[in-house]
């Protein structure tokens, strides 16, 4: 089957982009949607396909030029797609390692065979008679030396009661002396012939681990080369032909190597594959089919950035050399002028932070409210006490000095600060108030993603209670409030989406729900007592959602 799909005429209308998206956060363009509609309808008529496609999986379209200028699409998994990693619909991987009779499954099979054998040695009766053997000549010698060493005792016990009979005459102390001096060299003596039958059994025994030791070292030895002569021979193309292999391309990260799976997402295939045939890309998206990874938040048909750990240093040098979006946050970011003061005394601030600016510093999104403040305020220390994220907007408390920052941030971590969110989420909710309990951890391989985790989670508590359904943008939607009792990253987004939590993601959250003009998630509501004057202040900002 063509690994390049031609549009139909119905989509002639819709405008090509101009430059190519931002991988990590973009709004999917039209064509983009048409091609994942189309994806999931191969997917639907292929019962194998769409039985693996419901148990979850990531997929990726690309939309291209050819030579002739006829526009289409690539399509592309991420990983294995029923156990296979190449169909006739999408594009072959990057690097074919699973190939039969290729050197990566050869010598993965030496690898299998050195496990197996290991298995075979560590389950042999012979080892295992010798394991047994040992074991119970330990038994035999610390139960008979214990009770050697309780006859002494109790021989010595004897010696000192006569002694203590009365004077005793010069031979029968010698007799006594004596007696004591062969109970501990009789002792010494079967300690040594203990120890010399131990020995002899754990040498025995030695010989085997040391057998397995060394096939163990092999295997590592022939894993750690196989990995690395995988990384060398992982070749990746930009748009002017230059290659790189993954060694190549991480080496200049703070990890150093590449991670396991790096090159099998969708993306990167579906870019190599245009680079290889002469296609022009033009837009890319991710999205997810099918049931969320356990803990995650994924929603099936709902779009989703490439993934950080493993994606961002590939595509930063696929995509390098063409013309691409910056993010809209990045776009969003520089608005710094649009901060309003609400509440302001020789102490502390209270801002009202637009959607699209950092509260603190950080890697991308311009200026942040800090440095903004910072730079308007050159004689007060500007401390941020809390932070909101990016994309969030509202109320943010800002501290003059090292001391009112600290006051106020151990009075968040005592839980004495108020607050209320209002959120716009997707579709409607079937209870009108309660309370959202779901630990978080960080999704490190899909930064600044964050995920469910009962085991490793922390506690995060979220109440909420619902406002209104109202219709925004033609579809019916909840208002809701919420009442952050703990303040994790990304709480009120996840606790929104997760199927564990209310299972309706916030409007516009491009990382747990889908992509629209702005995060609809705004804190509106803030009350805390003044660190120095000691009075409650309360502040509320309202949401503007247009």
């Amino acid at each position: 089957m063509e690994k390049f799909h031609l549009f139909d005429e119905a989509v002639g209308a819709i405008a090509l982009p101009t430059r190519f998206n931002n991988p990590f956060s973009y709004t999917p363009h039209p064509l983009c949607v048409r091609a994942a509609e189309a994806v999931r309808r191969v997917v639907a008529a292929n019962s194998l396909w769409s039985d693996e496609a419901a148990r979850g999986k990531m997929f990726g379209v690309l939309v291209v030029q050819d030579a002739q200028g006829r526009c289409g699409y690539l399509a592309a998994f991420s990983g294995l797609f029923a156990g296979c990693n190449e169909y006739d619909y999408f594009v072959p991987p990057v690097f074919d390692f699973l190939a039969p009779d290729g050197y990566f499954k050869r010598e993965e099979g030496e690898i299998s065979s050195i496990n197996r054998e290991v298995a075979t040695l560590k389950s042999s009766e012979a080892y295992l008679s010798a394991v047994a053997a040992l074991e119970r000549v330990e038994r035999e010698r610390d139960e008979a030396l214990a009770a050697e060493r309780e006859a002494m005792r109790e021989g010595k016990a004897t010696r000192e009661a006569r002694r203590a009979e009365g004077a005793l005459s010069p031979d029968e102390e010698e007799r006594l002396l004596n007696e004591s001096r062969f109970a501990k060299a009789e002792y010494k003596r079967n300690v040594k012939r203990w120890d010399e039958k131990v020995a002899a059994l754990k040498a025995a025994v030695a010989g085997y681990d040391e057998r397995v030791a060394a096939m163990k070292n092999e295997r590592k030895r022939r894993s750690a080369a196989l990995q690395q002569w995988l990384f060398d021979n992982f070749v990746l193309l930009d748009s002017t032909g230059e290659r790189r292999s993954l060694s190549q391309i991480f080496a200049t990260t703070a990890q150093g190597v590449p991670p396991a799976g790096a090159g099998e997402c969708a993306a990167p295939k579906l870019l190599q594959y245009a680079f290889v045939n002469g296609l022009r890309p033009l837009a890319m998206a991710e999205f997810w089919m099918g049931a969320s990874p356990v803990g995650e938040v994924r929603r099936d048909g709902c779009f989703y950035g490439s993934c950080t750990s493993k994606c961002k240093p590939i595509l930063s040098f696929m995509l390098g050399r063409m013309d691409v979006d910056s993010s809209p946050q990045e776009a969003a970011a520089l608005c710094a002028e649009d901060i309003e003061i609400l509440y302001e005394d020789d102490f502390l601030m209270v801002v009202n932070k637009p959607s699209g600016m950092l509260s603190v510093p950080g890697i991308v999104g311009g200026v942040s409210v800090e440095e903004h403040l910072q730079n308007a305020f050159p004689a007060s220390d500007i401390r941020v006490v809390h932070r909101l994220d990016m994309a969030t907007s509202g109320l943010l408390l800002v501290a003059k000095s090292v001391d009112i920052f600290s006051a106020m941030q151990r009075e968040f971590s005592m839980r004495r600060v108020q607050k209320r969110y209002i959120a716009l989420l997707e579709g409607t909710l079937s209870s009108t108030k309660g309370e959202i309990s779901l630990p978080l951890i960080p999704d490190y391989e899909n930064r600044p993603r964050q995920m469910v985790d009962y085991s490793c989670g922390k506690e995060a508590l979220t109440r909420y209670e619902v406002i209104e359904k109202i219709v925004y943008d033609g579809r019916e939607c909840t208002k809701v409030a919420f009442y952050p009792v703990t303040g994790r990253t990304h709480q009120l987004r996840v606790h929104s989406a997760h199927a564990g939590g209310l299972n309706t993601p916030i409007i516009g959250d491009e990382l747990y729900g889908s992509p629209d003009k702005r995060l609809m998630l705004h804190a509106e509501y803030l009350k805390f007592t003044h660190p120095v004057t000691g009075e409650v202040v309360e502040l509320t900002a309202a949401a503007d959602f247009q």
